[in-house]
């Protein structure tokens, strides 16, 4: 009989993620979010690569920094004004941001698409993570993800490197409802 966990199956049941616009201030602390960052990491990672880092950016002003450069570099890619105003005013939500950054291993075996699937696979489990600790989260992407220059001058990333997710994490100030959810049916073949 296998070790079952009812409990957890019921969270990846009814978790939702909190839009990140309603986001508290307050966050995890140190010791929390590296437990946090440890579950996350124990995502499944063909080779034993570790393709991925964190960058946690907790200061305020440092956020500021980097939605101040968010801006300046939309506005240099052209974006629409709505658009860039949306994507820089994100690094203001929530009382901590973990960047996760997806840093690709050199091998022969492992492609640099499982790679990415791997830090995919960590911001969800560090989302879940968050959530199930009782905090609100949310992971976001946007335009700047795959940006060389806004990754090496914002974010300090080496050549190579990319976002694979903004997790956002703070507390909850308003609880959302459910949203539609894919109707299983429609998505599944059986063979």
């Amino acid at each position: 009989m296998p070790d079952r966990r009812p409990d957890v199956l019921d969270f990846l049941l009814t978790r939702r993620s909190r839009p990140a616009k309603t986001l508290g201030p307050q966050a995890p602390d140190r010791a929390e979010l590296e437990t946090l960052l440890t579950a996350a990491s124990r995502t499944p990672d063909h080779g034993k690569l570790v393709p991925w880092r964190f960058l946690v950016l907790s200061d305020t002003g440092r956020r500021a920094g980097i939605a101040d450069q968010a801006t300046a570099r939309m506005t240099e890619m052209g974006l629409e004004p709505d658009k860039v105003e949306k994507n820089a005013k994100s690094f203001s939500y929530g009382g901590v941001i973990v960047a996760v950054i997806v840093s690709p291993a050199a091998s022969d075996k492992i492609p640099l698409w499982e790679q990415e699937m791997a830090a995919g696979g960590v911001c969800l489990a560090l989302l879940n993570a968050a959530l199930a600790s009782g905090w609100g989260a949310n992971w976001l992407t946007g335009p700047l993800c795959r940006d060389d220059v806004f990754l090496t001058t914002a974010l300090g990333c080496a050549p190579g490197e990319s976002v694979a997710g903004f997790l956002h994490i703070g507390n909850e100030t308003v609880t959302p409802t459910d949203r539609d959810r894919p109707d299983l049916t429609a998505i599944t073949e059986w063979a």
